[in-house]
């Protein structure tokens, strides 16, 4: 297996859109985009016996990500979330339960990936049940970078799962809306760019990207603060605008690009994404333009290991 793999752990459901049903969840959308780079990756997460999971294995193939760590769960159904997109292409969320990716299992040969990836891609919703959780928890036992998609999708926002993710976390993406939840959770005051700085140093993360929709998006990345406006585009929806953007960042931190064109390239992608209906489209691959090379990759500074308590 590849030394350069990334792990996608966590949802993996059907979007039901007023245009049809589409497949998503996050984890799976980052999982899509980031193989549209080149990157190897490979999904994780539990599906059930039946017609959409089966599905899911089928458009998994067809993105070229890996499905061999992917469970299939003989009660639970595969995951469903009916979406309401309101006048300005917003999402709102009724998240269907039970789920199958609610009980992905510490199986053995998912830990031993998890030892050699390079990088391990997580957020917070996956984390509602404990099943899952715990398995997300044994991964942060591994030396893989740890990009913690924050994502909050309520009623299932947590400020507890969010601090212990943090913790973990050496890679961050939120929205801005999310980063004033977090600012209020963890009394956090001053401008965005003083709450990103104090929380990077609350919770010692070495990059913190945040998304501000139409105004583009900014990173915070070891201490060296870079903006980007974004682009003007006809929006259709913004369902899976951020995996896509948070995709092409990694990619791009991976292969040692500077922060400048890691945001450009991310708000490029996030921009495109959201002139199309769903989370991937279907000529998704044709859209991503391959960056400029640069020199051979620089190391991700991964997190220190003590860390502070965060609360």
């Amino acid at each position: 297996m590849s030394k350069s793999e990334v792990l996608c752990v966590g949802e993996v459901l059907w979007d039901a859109l007023p245009e049809g049903l589409f497949l998503g969840g996050a984890p799976f959308n980052v999982a899509c985009h980031l193989r549209a780079t080149g990157t190897p990756v490979t999904m994780v997460s539990r599906i059930g016996d039946d017609r959409l999971g089966d599905e899911v294995l089928r458009r998994a193939a067809r993105y070229g990500v890996g499905t061999d760590l992917m469970q299939v769960d003989a009660q639970l159904p595969t995951g469903f979330v009916r979406v309401i997109v309101d006048d300005a292409g917003n999402p709102a969320y009724e998240i269907l339960e039970p789920a199958a990716w609610d009980a992905v299992a510490p199986t053995d040969a998912l830990l031993s990936r998890a030892r050699k990836a390079r990088a391990i891609v997580f957020g917070t919703l996956a984390q509602r049940q404990a099943t899952t959780r715990n398995t997300i928890r044994q991964l942060w036992e591994t030396d893989a970078l740890m990009v913690f998609d924050v994502n909050l999708r309520p009623p299932f926002d947590d400020r507890e799962i969010v601090r212990q993710s943090l913790q973990r976390a050496d890679v961050v993406k939120l929205s801005d809306d999310e980063l004033n939840q977090i600012a209020k959770w963890f009394a956090l005051r001053g401008d965005p760019r003083a709450i990103v700085a104090a929380l990077a140093e609350m919770f010692a993360c070495s990059l913190i990207c945040v998304t501000r929709g139409s105004q583009g998006a900014v990173l915070l990345h070891d201490g060296e603060w870079t903006e980007h406006p974004g682009f003007t585009v006809e929006v259709r929806d913004t369902v899976g605008a951020g995996d896509a953007f948070l995709a092409m960042l990694l990619a791009g931190l991976l292969a040692g690009r500077p922060d400048s064109a890691l945001l450009q390239h991310a708000n490029l992608m996030g921009a495109y994404v959201s002139t199309q209906f769903g989370a991937v489209p279907s000529d998704q691959s044709a859209a991503i333009a391959p960056p400029p090379e640069s020199p051979a990759p620089a190391p991700v500074r991964k997190r220190r290991r003590q860390k502070r308590s965060g609360s």
